[in-house]
């Protein structure tokens, strides 16, 4: 582990040389692409030189318990004490820092919020979940465009799908994949019974070009007239547009631009990114068929969390959390329950790392 923050430290300090390089200054791209590195190197090169600087002073503190002054002896002991609690600290962040990173966490995201079991219960809840994520989405400066939805009469979601851009957006929204069960009364509910609901959410990485190529001869292109809530015509021309990819047999839909090459674009890259996240799945089920299922994985297919609206309370079955915050959570404030699930992914990941080696071993 040393020898890995020592090799991150060797490259930093190459950074700083080449990004004084009026060869390098003079390309923008190399440029911009060195100084993105140096400022992600910067915070584990400091950690690392500051637990340097702390290993080097503990050593001398343990040389003063030889001198013969016990002023002296008594105080290196206090010093020794503070600096191991200090090392032990600044140790566990340089293993959290050194946890490989998902390569798609910096990607915007597509999110498909769909209705389940529960009909319009469900969808009214489908609308409740994608307001929650954009409020969210807000909060932390991010940018949010519908790509498609599927309105109810009564204000409710059959489906929505929308892009999400901003920085490290995949990062925190990807444990919001799976099913979401909602238990509340509905407002046509004579007899006071909770029902039960449920809604699905997948969370997509965005897929460049270069990341997924779809050759034009699988895709199959449909183009028809949008609609609206009960059927009637919202446009009079044929701009809304399904696309098959046909080796998959993966099927999107687009109609909420009223030009046709526009809802084209959306529907091929809600696909790019569902042909992305397909291919990460088969990689992982390949490496592991048996894996156990971990937060942050995508599966999509067990309850993840359960909204229980007489009670005001949200649990998240993953890490057995529960919080009496319905309210302000379905208004946006996720972080609550996202940190917990970020910090539970870093645990795990850290079980099955090493320590640092100690320096005086």
């Amino acid at each position: 582990m040393i020898d890995k923050l020592q090799g991150i430290a060797d490259r930093y300090d190459l950074l700083e040389r080449m990004l004084s390089d009026p060869e390098i200054i003079a390309d923008r791209s190399r440029y911009q692409k060195y100084t993105r590195e140096h400022a992600e190197l910067a915070p584990v090169v400091d950690a690392y030189r500051r637990y340097q600087a702390l290993r080097t002073e503990l050593s001398e503190a343990r040389g003063l318990l030889n001198d013969q002054d016990p002023a002296i002896r008594a105080m290196a002991r206090d010093e020794i004490q503070r600096l191991e609690v200090e090392i032990e600290a600044l140790s566990d962040d340089l293993h959290r820092m050194l946890i490989p990173k998902d390569p798609a966490d910096e990607k915007n995201v597509i999110i498909e919020v769909r209705a389940g079991t529960g009909g319009e219960e469900a969808a009214l809840f489908a609308a409740d979940l994608f307001r929650a994520y954009t409020r969210y989405a807000e909060a932390k400066q991010w940018n949010v465009e519908v790509m498609t939805h599927h309105a109810t009469g009564s204000g409710g979601f059959k489906e929505i799908i929308a892009m999400i851009t901003g920085h490290g957006a995949y990062s925190r929204l990807k444990y919001e994949s799976g099913t979401h069960r909602v238990q509340r009364v509905p407002a046509t509910e004579t007899q006071g019974r909770i029902h039960t609901s449920a809604v699905t959410v997948a969370v997509l990485p965005e897929a460049e070009e270069i990341d997924v190529e779809i050759d034009p001869k699988d895709l199959k292109v449909d183009v028809y007239r949008s609609t609206g809530p009960g059927g009637q015509s919202v446009n009079t021309t044929d701009s809304a547009v399904r696309i098959t990819h046909l080796p998959t047999g993966l099927v999107v839909t687009c109609q909420d631009e009223k030009s046709q090459h526009k809802n084209k674009a959306k529907a091929l890259k809600v696909l790019r990114a569902r042909l992305l996240d397909r291919m990460a799945q088969q990689q992982a089920a390949e490496r592991s068929e048996t894996r156990k299922l971990q937060v942050g994985t995508g599966d999509r297919s067990g309850r993840i969390r359960t909204y229980n609206f007489p009670q005001g309370r949200v649990t998240d079955h993953r890490i057995g959390l529960t919080l009496y915050k319905l309210d302000t959570i379905l208004e946006g404030e996720l972080d609550e329950i996202i940190e917990p699930l970020i910090a539970f992914h870093q645990a795990e990941a850290l079980q099955s790392g090493h320590g640092l080696e100690a320096a005086d071993a």
